[in-house]
């Protein structure tokens, strides 16, 4: 059976904020992205790329939906454990200075849960964003 797309590539990932700025900043600080430019909507967004073709939208939240800001505030029982995150509900980065990457976040005081793949080669870091999108990153083999 033919795929339903044709020529499909990925383009983004969207995540609404209260604090876009401060969203934006962190990933600009952990992953290096860099600030594109936006459009004009009546609501604030800024665009962040990391090259070549990744980008994130972060995007002002509107007050008045119902949708949670991030997986773990769906639930009034969630909490923010960086040791429940390998399941689902996160985007992953590779990089190529595992060690170095974890050392620094932990620096920064950001909560980690840390474990291998079954193979014991891939090293995995997870943790959350400021506004609790989960987050992964594994070294690279």
């Amino acid at each position: 059976m033919a795929a339903a797309a044709v020529g499909a590539s990925f383009n983004h990932v969207a995540r609404e904020s209260s604090d876009v700025d401060r969203l934006a900043h962190f990933y600009q600080d952990i992953f290096g992205f860099e600030r594109i430019e936006s459009p004009k909507f009546e609501f604030k967004v800024i665009w962040l790329r990391q090259s070549p073709s990744f980008c994130l939208h972060l995007i002002e939240r509107d007050p008045t939906t119902k949708l949670p800001e991030a997986p773990w505030s769906a639930a009034s029982d969630a909490v923010a454990d960086p040791n429940k995150l390998f399941r689902g509900h996160h985007l992953c980065f590779t990089v190529s200075n595992f060690d170095h990457f974890v050392t620094a976040i932990k620096a920064k005081g950001i909560q980690t849960h840390e474990r291998t793949q079954p193979n014991g080669k891939t090293k995995q870091v997870f943790f959350f964003d400021p506004d609790g999108n989960g987050l992964e990153v594994a070294s690279s083999e």
